[in-house]
């Protein structure tokens, strides 16, 4: 209940007093509150057309009309402006009589409380819109998370058992979510959800690396998080050491198989074990190799004329598979599968300004590449920017490199040491017996091999030979300073052949 309103002059003895907070209307005795009737909140001013109230006289007058003829007469002769036709208009009325008027102040009244009601009604309007629009965005907002839930897949799983592997895709920086999408695309889980919920309960999801796996289809959205996280689930990832070569060879002294570049790749193609297993074979790739176009085969363009003119078709991607790990799709042709690792390996090489090199080493990037497979079969890390020299120098003043490496590429069975049989016999990759570059890398180098010819150490040398078992290799200006270390490394049985 609101404050009592007091109508009668009599609450309040003096016509003048208000209660604190309140102002009188005049002596009419009602009241209203400062805050609620403020000119600066509530209250609307008077209009300035509003008629102004009558002069006091006048409104006596007014109130004499009213009265008996009687009292009219005696109001007149006392005059219009006289007190007693207010008593007398009191005394006709029934009511006390009051001191000057409240018409003015009581019109304004009537028309603050109409404002009010008005303002009042907006407000209600208001609340009800404003409650009609939260409706509205309560059901919008529904709407969009059964969206949303409906786009995450729900819960839904598989039901039965797994299906046939198939193999997915993780890229580098991919979330949850995306491996999730990634997974119902490839048909190992009903809906993403699933294995979004999954995952995201499994810590291990965090050690997932970039690259393939094969993991069954129609797997629970929990079975295929623990699938994808088995070391054995990992395929297509192959490892190529520096100096690997295309394809298999023995080594003389211990009679092993050095696997070559195409039967590591055969390895880790394989998906599937038993009867299930699938894999391109090392025959199959060396086909893809020595059939295919290069540029199909990923080729860049500063080394496609140069890869068409090899004479052995079967070397024609010598070197073009560089040195690292790298993964490729295993469910891919053997045609698709080197085209994907010549491609990324010639993106690898030009990151080390390979394309820009030749200004300092006057050789091609083609031949570089070759000059780098050099360095990388001859020379231990601390000595590749020297024996990179050599290789320049020597191609400088067309003098034959004379590099045994180059001897043993073409032989099934390799050492450090040639025959002198060997070192006679002509090949396009024999460097004794011919100058200038082979007609193709001889191995695949490291990164490190490829800065040191494309910015090889200064110096005047020419020759350089292996002294000894741990790799210690003399540089030489002159021929009888060279042959001098040749003795040195006779000395050490480093130049003994097994043949």
């Amino acid at each position: 209940m609101g404050e009592p309103v007091f109508t009668k002059q009599d609450d309040y003895p003096d016509p003048d007093y208000a209660e604190p907070g309140y102002e009188r209307t005049g002596g009419s005795g009602h009241r209203y509150r400062r805050d609620e009737y403020d000119s600066e909140t509530d209250i609307e001013p008077i209009a300035d057309d509003e008629p102004e109230p009558a002069p006091a006289a006048a409104r006596r007058g007014a109130r004499a009309s009213a009265a008996s003829p009687q009292e009219a007469q005696r109001g007149s002769r006392r005059g219009s402006g006289g007190k007693s036709a207010g008593r007398a208009q009191a005394r006709a009325s029934g009511r006390p009589a009051r001191s000057g008027s409240s018409g003015g102040r009581s019109r304004r009244t009537r028309v603050a409380s109409r404002k009010a009601a008005e303002r009042q009604r907006r407000r209600r309007n208001l609340l009800v819109l404003g409650c009609v629009f939260v409706v509205l965005f309560v059901v919008a907002g529904g709407y969009a998370g059964y969206k949303f839930i409906r786009s995450m897949g729900g819960p839904e799983d598989f039901d039965g058992p797994p299906g046939p592997l198939a193999v997915v895709q993780v890229h580098t920086g991919d979330t949850a979510e995306q491996i999730s999408q990634t997974m119902v695309e490839r048909g190992v889980v009903r809906s993403s959800g699933a294995f979004y919920q999954a995952a995201v309960r499994n810590s291990g999801i965090t050690s997932v690396q970039p690259g393939y796996y094969a993991v069954p289809t129609h797997s629970k959205g929990a079975d295929a998080v623990a699938a994808l996280l088995k070391k054995t689930s990992r395929v297509g990832n192959v490892v190529v050491s520096e100096g690997r070569r295309l394809h298999d060879s023995t080594d003389v002294n211990t009679g092993a198989r050095n696997e070559g570049i195409y039967r590591k790749i055969a390895d880790a193609s394989c998906v599937g074990t038993g009867a299930d297993k699938k894999c391109v074979t090392y025959e199959q790739l060396d086909a893809a190799g020595a059939t295919a176009d290069a540029t199909a085969l990923g080729v860049p363009a500063w080394a496609v004329d140069a890869v068409r003119k090899v004479p052995d078709r079967t070397r024609q991607l010598e070197g073009m598979i560089a040195a690292g790990t790298w993964d490729f799709d295993p469910s891919g042709t053997p045609e698709q599968i080197l085209a994907q690792l010549v491609s990324e390996s010639a993106a690898g090489y030009e990151t080390t300004g390979l394309l820009q090199s030749g200004a300092t080493n006057k050789l091609n990037p083609y031949q570089t590449l070759i000059a780098a497979s050099l360095v990388e079969r001859e020379a231990l890390p601390q000595d590749m920017s020297k024996v990179a020299r050599v290789i320049v120098n020597r191609l400088a003043v067309d003098q034959p490199l004379q590099l045994d490496s180059t001897v043993n590429y073409t032989l099934d069975r390799t050492e450090v040491a040639t025959t002198d049989a060997d070192r006679a016999r002509k090949t396009p990759w024999n460097t004794y017996a011919m100058p200038g570059l082979p007609a193709t890398p001889i191995s695949s180098p490291s990164l490190d091999a490829m800065r040191a010819v494309e910015n090889p150490a200064p110096g005047p040398w020419l020759y350089f030979v292996t002294v000894d078992k741990q790799g210690t290799t003399m540089f030489a200006e002159s021929y009888s300073e060279h042959l001098r270390n040749i003795q040195r490394a006779q000395q050490s049985g480093i130049l003994d052949s097994g043949r």
